[in-house]
């Protein structure tokens, strides 16, 4: 893959996010605009990441779903590749979430990749990209997920919805559900560690990492994706798999 212009990466300071920009950067992108929450340390090192790399980053502080926010994203455009990573949720027992955990889920998680293509599709040039980052819980029961693992079938159906309305434009929408992967966003699992020994049941030995996401990712952005569209890639050394 050889990326010629801009590209958005929102949760793009850590993490799963992280790794896309860090790789995109190194595919050539030019821009990357790297959107976040709260976390500014981490954001101004990660910016200096991506320029070591070779691009220049923007960064853009703000909830991802909120007006000023797509904005900001707007502005930095337009861009060849989207990827919208930016994931919250409440982590908790079904009987035990309240209606505001569900509409904080589904809006950052769902609504916002809705949200986000309106802003940013228009200017978007035929052979460019969206790519969004779901989870194995869109299609599988994992504990404590119930609203993150909703949202996320909410995502992989607006990632269809909207591949089929952009393709005669040229712009490919797909997404990568990415198996068990160590990074920060675990410390918010109460059963953690039954998640990472996980790894014992994982056919390809190990958990899935950071890079294996951003490979899928660069994939799908790629000529070789060419008709690749609609599609939900699932990135887990096979944990899925056995009965």
């Amino acid at each position: 893959m050889s990326l010629d212009g801009a590209a958005l990466v929102t949760g793009g300071t850590r993490g799963i996010g992280k790794a896309i920009a860090l790789r995109l950067a190194r595919e050539g992108a030019t821009r990357i605009a790297l959107g976040y929450f709260r976390n500014d340390n981490a954001a101004e090192e990660t910016a200096e990441e991506v320029r070591a790399a070779g691009a220049e980053p923007v960064l853009v502080r703000g909830n991802v779903s909120s007006e000023r926010t797509l904005e900001q994203f707007a502005t930095a455009g337009p861009y060849r590749v989207v990827v919208h990573s930016a994931a919250t949720g409440v982590i908790r027992p079904a009987l035990e979430t309240e209606d505001k955990h569900w509409d904080w889920t589904l809006n950052a998680n769902a609504r916002a990749l809705l949200s986000l293509a309106r802003v940013v599709a228009p200017a978007m040039e035929p052979g460019s990209s969206i790519v969004a980052i779901s989870s194995l819980g869109s299609q599988r029961v994992l504990e404590n997920y119930v609203l993150v693992g909703t949202s996320k079938a909410a995502l992989e159906s607006v990632v269809r919805y909207l591949a089929v309305e952009l393709a005669p434009n040229g712009i490919r929408v797909n997404a990568v559900s990415a198996g068990v992967v160590e990074t920060g966003a675990l410390d918010h699992f109460p059963n953690r560690e039954e998640m990472l020994r996980s790894v014992q049941r994982t056919p390809a030995g190990r958990l899935v990492e950071p890079d294996d996401v951003s490979g899928a990712v660069a994939f799908l952005c790629s000529p070789d994706a060419a008709m690749v569209c609609g599609h939900t890639l699932i990135v887990d050394g096979g944990f899925s798999l056995p009965a």
